[in-house]
């Protein structure tokens, strides 16, 4: 059945800072465990743990840079682009530049705490 998501719910994130997250679709706002589809505001200067998730992130960009950091590079996601990350990589993110950012992250399945495994 066709269901309207008349709006998202804010997500406590973690981090450094606070960081706005919108969830529209995903465990929290609609239930839903295969995927969750979110969008995010990160302010200049947030980092969160790193961490190794039990699910893909595919992250695009749509103002701003996010700096996406790995075991064996730091890549810089600019606005336009888009970056996934595979289940079980360790992965840190964050927006060092003045401007921060926003983006739109998708993860299969849907992100869950339990399951981002995030660095003490």
């Amino acid at each position: 059945m066709t269901k309207l998501i008349k709006q998202p719910t804010i997500i406590t994130a973690a981090g450094n800072k606070p960081k706005e997250i919108k969830e529209f679709i995903g465990r929290v706002n609609s239930d839903t465990s295969q995927l969750s589809i979110a969008k995010m505001k990160s302010p200049p200067g947030w980092t969160e743990p790193g961490q190794r998730p039990e699910f893909d992130e595919y992250t695009v960009v749509l103002k701003g840079m996010l700096q996406v950091k790995t075991r064996t590079e730091v890549i810089k996601v600019m606005a336009g682009q888009a970056i996934h990350a595979k289940a079980g990589e360790w992965i840190q993110y964050s927006t060092p530049e003045k401007e921060g950012a926003e983006y739109i992250a998708v993860c299969l399945p849907a992100f869950s705490p339990e399951t981002v495994h995030r660095d003490e």
